[in-house]
């Protein structure tokens, strides 16, 4: 994929329980499903909005302790040289550069504070569409993506080193901090804070949603909860942190229309 270096271009949700997350992302966010070809020890499903592929669902191998919840692919031009520069600046490679044919090379990465991420160069010269930024974000892409860290300064050194993301502006949270916009290239990604109450530590994901008051109608509906908001924030939208009827956790942002 052609996107530039460090945008988010996949996300991934890994689950005990695939049907039912079809179901639940399905109901909540409008995802049509559609399922890869079968191997002995994979369960993987691409999910869509609006026909644009934006996310995946794979359920847990039988026997293999995976981390039950969203991760990130940040796209790179070169997955080896990069995970390389990881492993140098402190993190864990758990999936050393890795083909997946007619898709892409990726590596599974811890970063030095033991946040989960991906490293991805996709197949395709296509751009991935799954992240937008900006306004009128259609609903089911992601939005924002938010990682919470023991000391933001050093993740924001990290992944400036990594992927050449940057601190630009950010809000001030009291004693929690400062809640700091991160940039690759002109587009804002999202925001790395200090932990917070009933936060957990890593990578959070937000999802655009055309109601915020209706998605969490759908949430309650499906089974998940809503664990912080809907807080009013900048643009006349809303934002919310949730998790599913299986307890990953993930945002919800859009307007309130009623």
């Amino acid at each position: 994929m052609t996107n530039r270096q460090g945008i988010p271009i996949w996300y991934e949700l890994i689950t005990a329980d695939a049907d039912a997350a079809e179901r639940f992302y399905g109901s909540v966010l409008g995802w049509r499903f559609e399922r890869m070809p079968a191997t002995p020890d994979m369960d993987y499903r691409i999910a869509s909005a609006h026909s644009t592929a934006v996310a995946g669902l794979m359920q847990q191998p039988d026997g293999q302790q995976m981390p039950l919840r969203w991760l990130i692919y940040f796209g790179v031009e070169d997955v080896d040289h990069s995970a390389r520069d990881a492993g140098q600046a402190g993190a864990s490679v758990h999936v050393p550069p890795t083909d997946i044919p007619e898709v892409g090379r990726f590596a599974f990465l811890s970063d030095p504070q033991g946040a989960l991420f991906y490293l991805m160069r996709g197949a395709s010269e296509e751009d991935s569409r799954a992240f937008r930024c900006g306004e009128n974000v259609p609903q089911g892409h992601a939005i924002w993506n938010e990682l919470t860290a023991a000391d933001p300064d050093a993740a924001i050194a990290f992944y400036g080193a990594l992927l050449g993301l940057r601190r630009e502006g950010g809000m001030p949270m009291g004693e929690l901090g400062d809640y700091s916009f991160i940039h690759a290239g002109p587009d804002c990604i999202g925001a790395v804070m200090g932990e917070v109450p009933n936060g957990q530590p890593g990578w959070l994901v937000y999802f655009s949603v055309d109601d915020i008051d209706e998605a969490v109608n759908r949430l309650g509906q499906a089974g998940g909860r809503a664990v912080q908001g809907p807080d009013e924030i900048p643009g006349n939208c809303f934002a919310l942190v949730a998790e599913d009827d299986r307890g990953a956790r993930f945002g919800l942002v859009g307007p309130r229309t009623g």
